[in-house]
């Protein structure tokens, strides 16, 4: 069908999506909104990547583009740390190294600002995106942080995070926060210990559990009529004259009239025939879950150490690290020893050794910190990928704003700097 207002845009009747985590999923459900009959394809299962064990936070107001100057202050020997919060393998592979050197070449002011601003237009829209799921039915909940802290031991740590925010203010994205003392923040969260000595509480951010929110949107989804296909490894995506084709391992074929990449650390390796040559790398984060005596009533950052902390039920998460590495490696036990050992003098009476779902998921990340959103080089074949540590956050709105490109044939001005063959 022609969309309404055009005569040279055909509305796609059929669409598959490659990839079953929320960016994959968030685009199924928009295009449904908008009588798209959608397929959803993924090689092991609903959330089985970056979506399941991460923070879960939903924070517009701190999603900021990864490569920073901060990143450069850790330097070759720290890089190379197995107990660093960035880590890269000292056999990295001659891909990666390619990556890291571009994503240094990033990590200036100059260019975090420029992605910075880039970032804003679609940060804006990220809660509203969750909100217009909860009022279609999507019986997924997102919760208000009573209290979100960021947590330090010292007034001089905390102030890398006030500049941050002060720069961020700068690039037009508003967030609410207060400075406050070690003492507050305890009285705030009594899960803090005596190490705290200064805060940031930080105003109008949420959290969600992701594998229980991205299971009920795909639940949504197929409720209404859509098809998730689990266990299905997409070897090959056909341009034809009319249509796509999804090609499986199995050497199944199935026709489509567009589809959507959103294979997360992946995605390179069926978008790089369509034009895309931004490299994506998995930036691997780990986590677990523990008991705690006082579970918080949000999250707790500590910024200085790249720990975070989400009440998930009656337990708390604990997260961390950015891991430069091959997406399917194993999980390294190194790193969660790393994770506790930070998070070990800065928590009150949590059982840290009574791990439990010990996890690690390769977040997509792309060296200038942007993600690659929209049209490849055949108009029928989509990207949506490489957001980063904010995949969680930005999932829904990507999904609102290119489920608007494929069936109106018009970029919104929000993609325009997260354009795939940039």
């Amino acid at each position: 069908m022609v969309a309404a207002g055009s005569s040279a845009h055909t509305v796609p009747d059929r669409v598959a999506i490659v990839g079953a985590g929320m960016v994959g999923l968030a685009t199924a459900w928009f295009l449904q909104e908008r009588d798209i009959e959608v397929t959803v394809y993924d090689r092991d299962g609903v959330a089985a990547g970056a979506s399941w064990g991460n923070a879960g936070w939903l924070t517009p107001g701190l999603a900021t583009p990864l490569p920073e100057p901060a990143v450069l202050k850790y330097g070759v020997r720290a890089v190379l740390s197995p107990s660093s919060p960035v880590y890269v393998p000292p056999t990295a592979s001659p891909r990666l190294l390619s990556f890291m050197t571009r994503f240094a070449r990033n990590s200036t002011a100059g260019r975090w600002k420029t992605a910075m601003e880039s970032l804003v237009p679609i940060n804006r829209q990220a809660l509203g995106a969750f909100d217009l799921l909860a009022k279609a039915g999507v019986e997924a909940e997102t919760y208000e942080a009573k209290s979100f802290l960021a947590a330090y031991r010292t007034e001089a740590e905390r102030s890398v995070l006030l500049e941050e925010i002060e720069h961020i203010h700068a690039a037009g994205q508003g967030i609410e926060f207060e400075a406050i003392t070690g003492d507050d923040a305890r009285e705030i969260e009594p899960s803090l210990s005596d190490e705290i000595g200064a805060a940031i509480r930080l105003h109008g951010q949420r959290f969600i559990n992701p594998g229980e929110y991205v299971q009920l949107l795909a639940d949504s989804i197929v409720a209404r009529g859509g098809r998730i296909l689990t266990g299905a490894n997409v070897s090959d995506v056909v341009d034809e004259i009319r249509g796509v084709r999804i090609v499986t391992a199995d050497g199944e074929s199935t026709p489509y009239d567009a589809v959507v990449m959103a294979t997360g650390a992946w995605l390179g390796d069926l978008a790089r025939r369509f034009g895309v040559r931004t490299l994506v790398q998995a930036g691997r984060g780990y986590s677990f879950s523990v008991p705690i005596a006082h579970v918080p009533a949000g999250p707790v950052y500590f910024p200085a150490q790249r720990v975070a902390c989400t009440p998930i039920g009656d337990r708390l998460r604990v997260a961390g690290m950015m891991e430069f590495r091959k997406p399917d490696a194993a999980l390294d036990p190194r790193r969660i020893d790393a994770i506790v050992e930070a998070a070990r003098p800065l928590l009150r009476d949590a059982d840290l050794d009574a791990r439990t779902f010990e996890w690690v998921g390769p977040r997509p990340c792309t060296p200038d910190g942007l993600p690659l959103i929209g049209a490849t080089s055949s108009p029928r074949v989509f990207a949506a990928g490489g957001h980063g540590m904010w995949g969680i956050t930005l999932g829904p709105v990507t999904g609102q704003l290119l489920a608007e490109t494929i069936t109106t044939g018009r970029r919104p001005s929000e993609l325009a700097p997260f354009d795939p063959l940039r």
